[in-house]
């Protein structure tokens, strides 16, 4: 077996915001990785639960676990970065505390880098939902009945794929600490981060699918992607700035194409969800990139009215979900 000295170092950056009901889950899921060399950093973002005092014990428990805090409460994006510019690792897995990691996880993705050169920056992976107790749900990806993945999941230089539509399960990446350098990290002023990260970083490196379950992650009433779309959803905002900035980035008509139906998409949606001023900017950007056809036009119109139409994409994912 290879000293553990020798292989590349792996940050796993555990953050936690009131996780006390999934953290000893999730630490436990990291201190049974059976790669060697690993960092593991906790970052509690100033939580009003028991969380710290779980994290406490931990720490006495098992001393190479580091406990930082960001002291207030600052947002994943912030406290992200504090974290990645303490740690060390060649390779950084941002890690969230009602998440599980599968044992082989850093190992299978270390082993996936090895055979990659400097160009690619990310490792993604297939991952389980679960549910609050841990139930399986389903996977993000299709399979044949041979096991084969028949969803969409590219390698290589993937920046319009990520432009146009959103396919990959955010906590199963692994990063190359460089894209991190490159980028400066997280964009702070960002209520999330997938979405920035992506644009901004394909634009840059290029993107590998490793075809292996890594991660449970679980679906839960609290959860940040579950507040989407929701009365007062923060993100919304971000998504319109990331927009902005990906619409800079475009440089072929391909590109184009798929800004484009982001644009169309995420206008949709908002306008769907009763996110009046949101969808204003967006249809606004989609007739500066790309001109409003009659659909849209007809959406801007019903837009300035704000005409309630909110019960259609209820009915929609009611359908989707039988």
């Amino acid at each position: 077996m290879a000293d553990p000295a020798s292989l590349p170092l792996v940050s796993v950056i555990c953050l936690c915001y009131n996780h006390e009901r999934f953290i000893s889950e999730a630490l436990d899921s990291v201190l049974a990785q059976t790669y060697p060399n690993l960092e593991i950093i906790i970052m509690d973002d100033c939580s009003t639960d028991n969380s710290v005092r779980i994290i406490r014990e931990y720490v006495r428990k098992y001393p190479q676990l580091t406990f930082l805090s960001t002291g207030t409460n600052q947002g994943n994006t912030r406290a992200f970065n504090l974290a990645w510019r303490a740690s060390k690792g060649a390779y950084i897995i941002d890690f969230a505390t009602d998440d599980v990691l599968l044992p082989e996880r850093v190992a299978q993705q270390v082993a996936a880098f090895a055979k990659l050169d400097a160009t690619y920056g990310v490792v993604y992976s297939d991952a389980e939902y679960i549910d609050d107790e841990g139930r399986h749900m389903r996977y993000h990806y299709k399979r044949n009945k041979a096991g084969e993945v028949i969803s969409f999941a590219p390698s290589g230089d993937i920046f319009h794929h990520l432009l146009g539509r959103y396919f990959i399960c955010p906590p199963t990446m692994m990063m190359r600490r460089q894209v991190f350098e490159d980028l400066q990290g997280y964009d702070k002023t960002l209520a999330y981060e997938d979405f920035d990260f992506w644009v901004r970083s394909s634009r840059r490196y290029k993107y590998f699918f490793l075809d292996a379950i890594t991660t449970k992650r679980r679906l839960h009433a609290h959860s940040l992607s579950q507040q989407l779309y929701k009365p007062g959803d923060k993100q919304l905002n971000s998504t319109v700035l990331v927009c902005e900035k990906a619409a800079k980035l475009v440089e072929s008509p391909e590109e184009c194409q798929a800004m484009t139906h982001r644009l169309q998409y995420e206008a949709r949606h908002a306008f769907l969800t009763g996110h009046y001023q949101q969808a204003e900017q967006l249809l606004n950007l989609l007739r500066q990139h790309a001109g409003l056809g009659p659909v849209y036009r007809t959406l801007h119109f019903l837009n300035k009215l704000k005409v309630d139409l909110r019960f259609l994409r209820v009915l929609y994912q009611k359908i989707l979900n039988r």
